[in-house]
């Protein structure tokens, strides 16, 4: 189930993100705090549905633990940008990632996004695979990004569809 992030569940995305990413990569508690309090981002957090609920309702605080979020924002040019998305090691090829990142992509769609950037590890396979999958591609590379020296991928995907047909028409 995902829902909106709530102050309570500061903690537990702090060690997911920690459980997530190496040292160098994993934000500090300021960092994450910060991103979760800008203005033009959004936070959403994923939890299981507990057994005994057949109808996905909110949960009362603490029913159910959180076992991934995301968190993006948008820019006045109207470019989007997922700043992290962490799920739980136990939780993954669940389907969950793709959940969290479709949702961020229908909310940043109806702000009128053209387009969702963010940045990924050159080394992260997994990752790199997972937003292909998604119609993610490489635009750059920007050296040394990671605070451990790792390059990054800037990855982007249009979210207008009729816009790309149109320029491609223009171009032909």
């Amino acid at each position: 189930m995902l829902r909106d992030f709530r102050q309570e569940d500061f903690e537990a995305l702090w060690q997911i993100d920690q459980q997530c990413f190496v040292a160098g990569m994993a934000y500090s508690r300021a960092e994450l705090a910060a991103y979760i309090r800008r203005e033009t981002s959004f936070t959403v957090v994923a939890q299981p549905v507990p057994a005994e609920r057949a109808t996905p309702r909110e949960p009362q605080a603490g029913s159910s633990p959180i076992v991934g979020f995301i968190i993006a924002e948008v820019n006045r040019r109207g470019i989007g940008h997922i700043i992290s998305i962490d799920v739980l090691p136990a939780c993954r090829r669940s389907g969950l990632g793709s959940q969290l990142l479709r949702e961020a992509e229908h909310r940043l769609e109806r702000v009128r996004c053209r387009a969702v950037m963010l940045e990924t590890a050159v080394d992260n396979s997994t990752a790199l695979a997972f937003y292909k999958r998604h119609q993610y591609g490489v635009v750059k590379v920007i050296p040394r990004y990671y605070l451990n020296g790792v390059d990054a991928l800037i990855l982007e995907k249009r979210l207008d569809p009729e816009e790309d047909a149109r320029r491609e028409q223009e171009k032909g």
